[in-house]
């Protein structure tokens, strides 16, 4: 990392950037801005942002991740997801500052057998995913000081996702109806957020930055499907907070979506443990956390 110890972080307001805000702070001053202090669709905005505050480290968490709206609005979609990482490459580059960016599974067709390696060929099905291996291959033109961190079925305690969705939904109907052939690593965005402080500090203390440069797979170990994954949200819910009793596995056939979701969504993290010596947990365990903690908040 540079000399600096400023600290751009952008997204603060979504799921891992909230989280980021906390797990960075022992790592220098923090700066954590969102919409609309810096506008990703507008590469002015984005310029200004960071030559005003000159950090040494940008991470830049914001995305548009209305997956199937991307198939609509794909302009938007492209100019957030696949032109403002380049722009804030540019910026890094210039600032000899250390860029941290994030992509997604979605930037694999999901036809592979087996968990994607970082050199599997990408191949996205749909917008979103087309966007966002724009941004990856932005970046890596712009600066070779970059971390590029994809991840996989993200969901927290907080904001719009999959486990919040999944509980409001038990407690209002009596069966839930969940795609069964579509499977990937739930992952819990302070794994994200604090693997992330951690693979920074391994860089922080080499003098040889380089040699962690370029693009891991950053997702809770073992997989399930989104059935599995609802599931295991039911069982952990309180009795008097839930009316389903039943979570009824459907094909991807029978819930269509504008957009087309990979059938395989598993990351490796095999070069994230022998570059950083970090794997994250199993997938299970991380969710009894949450909802303990989710629990806990509601009965204080």
């Amino acid at each position: 990392m540079s000399a600096s110890n400023r600290i751009l972080l952008i997204g603060n307001r979504g799921q891992v950037g909230w989280e980021l805000e906390r797990t960075l702070a022992p790592l220098g001053a923090v700066l954590a801005v969102d919409y609309p202090e810096v506008d990703l669709a507008e590469p002015d905005s984005i310029r200004r942002m960071a030559r005003g505050f000159g950090p040494g480290l940008i991470v830049n968490a914001a995305a548009y991740t209305a997956v199937d709206q991307a198939e609509t609005e794909t302009e938007l979609a492209m100019a957030i997801n696949g032109r403002a990482p380049g722009v804030l490459a540019e910026e890094a580059q210039r600032l000899d500052a250390l860029l941290v960016h994030y992509s997604t599974d979605y930037v694999f067709d999901g036809h592979k057998r087996g968990a994607y390696v970082e050199d599997d060929p990408p191949n996205p099905l749909n917008a979103y995913g087309r966007s966002k291996l724009a941004g990856e291959g932005a970046v890596r033109t712009a600066t070779a000081a970059h971390l590029i961190f994809r991840l996989c079925w993200v969901y927290a305690a907080r904001g719009r996702n999959f486990l919040l969705t999944i509980r409001r939904l038990a407690g209002q109907r009596d069966t839930l109806r969940v795609v069964q052939d579509q499977v990937g690593s739930p992952t819990w965005a302070r794994l994200v957020a604090e693997a992330t402080a951690l693979a920074l500090q391994r860089v922080g203390c080499s003098p040889d930055r380089a040699h962690f440069a370029g693009t891991y797979h950053l997702s809770a170990a073992g997989a399930t499907s989104w059935h599995g994954f609802a599931q295991a949200i039911l069982e952990l819910m309180p009795a008097e907070l839930r009316r389903c009793e039943r979570v009824i596995p459907i094909s991807t056939l029978e819930y269509p979506t504008p957009a087309r979701r990979p059938a395989n969504s598993v990351l490796a993290g095999d070069k994230l443990d022998r570059v950083f010596g970090l794997r994250l947990p199993e997938w299970r365990g991380s969710l009894d956390q949450v909802v303990a903690d989710l629990d806990q908040a509601r009965t204080g």
